[in-house]
């Protein structure tokens, strides 16, 4: 017969009123002291059922459930061993006895992603008060970043993620802090396509007033712009009036233009690491692809579109060329991109900072709202407020430390 076919052993599952002991040690770390207490236990023949050790400035917090032993009399010799190992190596031992420590957690988790600069003492308490009253429990606490910004990660259970989410949105307004809250599970990993805006997103600029800089109508441009945001012109037409001011000018701005873009603090950082976790990165842009094209060969992306400035006999016309990326092109673009990376739109996230980033952002799995208007920070999944992209990648549960490393092993590139 097959070894397939063979019935797999069953491993017996502690029940959740299984006597146990909870064993916490603490105090100055040092090498040697994780194996050191379970060379001490593995004498007394119990089994592990959960462990958990943190360090904070040399300072080690080390619990381990174990089943009880059940031979009379060994309990307390075990006991009495943790302790004399423990005050040997000047550590405090505590053991306790119980039952239903065991237990599953509750139904309903989540990740919730917390990003400040500063974090304060006021914005942890007021977030985990929240998750209390909602009925969440905090199952641990990770630390995902210490600089630039500090982000930290909550495992909450026992509450819905779509009730949790809005909750805990009025604090993180309230509080001046970012936060992402997430279903815990698989899909959270399996996220594999990220689509970005441009302007004011990827680079710190806005490729139309650049051009406009060159072309000497930068006021006329900027009217044209605050028309358009008070809704006396939906998209297209402003761009159709911006693009024809620049009529006449000669093609070679174009390196010029592309010479002058600034990339935004940490958007290097975040697409290499988001490219070496294998997913694919794109941009969508109302800007030209006479910039996007450049962006798309200098940072290895896998997809770009953007508007096309007409150039003919080595001039600008004022004109535009094929598909319009408007609010609408944005969104219709992601589900492009997704389909032709064979990614669902569920497993993708979308990046961006205005009104005409809203249908991208609504469609992705994910949608983050980068240094955004308050309207598009409202109606994103979650938004972030420092100046660093490269945040973005703790809302994917990628710590600073795991980026560091990779950034060593590829001698800092």
């Amino acid at each position: 017969m097959d070894d397939a076919s063979q019935p797999s052993p069953v491993t017996a599952v502690p029940a959740a009123d299984t006597p146990t002991l909870l064993v916490k040690i603490f105090g100055k770390d040092r090498p040697g002291i994780t194996a050191g207490l379970f060379e001490v236990l593995a004498g007394f023949g119990v089994d592990v059922v959960d462990i958990e050790q943190v360090v904070t400035r040399g300072r080690i917090v080390l619990c381990a459930l174990l089943t009880a032993p059940t031979a009379s009399g060994v309990e307390g010799e075990l006991r009495a061993i943790v302790h004399t190992w423990a005050e040997r190596l000047k550590l405090q031992a505590e053991i306790i006895s119980g039952r239903g420590d065991n237990r599953p957690r509750g139904e309903g988790r989540s990740h919730v992603t917390v990003l400040g600069n500063p974090l304060t003492a006021d914005s942890i308490a007021a977030i985990a008060a929240r998750i209390t009253e909602v009925g969440g429990n905090i199952d641990r606490i990770f630390r995902l970043a210490k600089y630039p910004v500090t982000a930290v990660e909550f495992a909450v259970s026992g509450v819905r993620t779509d009730t949790l989410r809005p909750a805990l949105a009025v604090e993180a307004h309230e509080r001046g802090v970012d936060m992402a809250v997430v279903s815990a599970g698989l899909h959270r990993r399996a996220r594999r396509l990220v689509i970005m805006d441009v302007d004011s997103t990827v680079i710190q600029d806005e490729v139309i007033e650049l051009f406009a800089a060159h072309a000497g109508c930068e006021d006329k441009v900027a009217e044209i712009t605050e028309a358009a945001m008070r809704g006396e012109l939906d998209f297209e037409q402003s761009l159709h009036a911006r693009v024809a001011l620049l009529a006449g000018l000669d093609e070679s701005v174009v390196n010029k233009v592309r010479a002058e873009v600034r990339m935004t603090k940490g958007a290097r950082t975040l697409i290499r690491t988001l490219k070496r976790l294998g997913y694919q990165v794109g941009v969508v842009s109302g800007g030209f692809t006479q910039v996007t094209d450049d962006l798309r060969e200098k940072l290895g992306l896998d997809f770009a579109a953007a508007n096309t400035l007409e150039i003919v006999d080595g001039k600008l016309t004022g004109r535009v060329t094929g598909e319009i990326v408007d609010r609408a092109g944005k969104a219709r673009l992601l589900r492009r991109f997704a389909e032709q990376a064979g990614v669902p739109l569920s497993q993708t996230v979308a990046i961006g900072d205005g009104a005409n980033d809203l249908d991208m952002l609504n469609a992705a799995g994910l949608g983050v709202a980068f240094n955004a208007k308050p309207v598009v920070r409202q109606a994103a999944d979650t938004a972030v407020n420092v100046p660093f992209l490269d945040a973005v990648l703790y809302l994917l549960g990628i710590t600073r430390e795991e980026v560091e490393a990779a950034d060593a092993l590829d001698g800092g590139s």
